[in-house]
């Protein structure tokens, strides 16, 4: 348990105090290194009218991005709610919060303009809409959303912790998904293949991820791992795994090893108490 005057270590290795109070000006100084991780999305974009896992897609995203799809929707109530999806891409998941999960009001906002282009031209519902905006300082006022939704996006970042503390902050609920940082094999593909590399991926361990939330004032309240088709396998594979994937989810040992994803619902139960020393 976190108390005043202990520490927890960012993605960074610098360390984050416990404390009563403090500004959190790590995360707005980071704000400057969005551009450097937006670039390759944003070539995606001119490249595919769309990210290369939700456009055009091959199967093993579509197993991979229906599975995570089913994930959300059984870890949170979205009918009814105000819904922020920060870094929501080109939109095509933020569409699904309103259209399958009955969400009152989806709110993406995403850095990459191009993709927020794609999202606004695609068309979407009324009560969705998409604007650019950085996860480490959003415009919103405190509680202006009942759900804070984030999909794939921290292992992404250079500094999680400020993102998730802007979540914790405009909502009192946030639903996260997240690369399962126990499983060998990802980290072994983060290393060797090209597009993990280009896309700064570097998955986290679930303990990590939940000790985080803690920090922040956050109790995690539900855990499911699940998936375990990697994205852009050859589709013989992708078939293979998806048959393997329901049974190893329900083997409690074996699929926090195994499975692809980590998909954990936090709510806000405090003040923060983690913040970085500004010396």
């Amino acid at each position: 348990m976190l108390t005043r005057g202990s520490s927890v270590t960012g993605p960074d290795g610098r360390s984050r105090r416990a404390g009563a109070a403090g500004p959190m000006r790590y995360g707005v100084r980071r704000m400057r290194a969005d551009d450097r991780l937006v670039d390759p999305f944003e070539a995606d974009v001119a490249a595919n009218e769309g990210y290369v896992y939700s456009t055009n897609a091959r199967l093993s995203s579509v197993f991979s991005n229906r599975r995570m799809t089913d994930a959300v929707l059984a870890a949170v109530e979205l009918r009814d709610k105000r819904v922020v999806d920060i870094g929501c891409g080109d939109g095509t998941y933020t569409v699904e919060l309103a259209e399958l999960g009955g969400a009152a009001s989806v709110v993406g906002v995403d850095p990459a303009a191009g993709a927020i282009d794609v999202a606004k031209r695609r068309g979407a519902p009324a009560h969705v809409s998409f604007e650019t905006g950085s996860a480490y300082a959003l415009r919103f006022e405190p509680d202006s959303f009942d759900i804070a939704h984030l999909r794939g996006v921290l292992h992404h970042m250079d500094d999680p912790i400020a993102a998730l503390r802007e979540a914790l902050r405009i909502a009192a609920t946030i639903v996260v998904v997240e690369p399962n940082g126990y499983n060998l094999g990802l980290k072994l593909i983060e290393r060797i293949s090209t597009y993990h590399r280009e896309h700064h991926e570097k998955s986290y361990a679930p303990r990590t991820l939940d000790r985080w939330v803690r920090a922040l004032g956050g109790e995690i309240v539900s855990r499911q791992w699940i998936g375990l088709v990697p994205m852009f396998s050859p589709d013989p594979l992708a078939k293979t795994l998806k048959l393997l994937e329901r049974p190893l989810e329900h083997l409690p040992l074996l699929r926090a090893a195994g499975c692809a994803q980590y998909v954990f619902t936090a709510v806000r139960t405090g003040p923060s108490v983690l913040w970085l020393d500004p010396s």
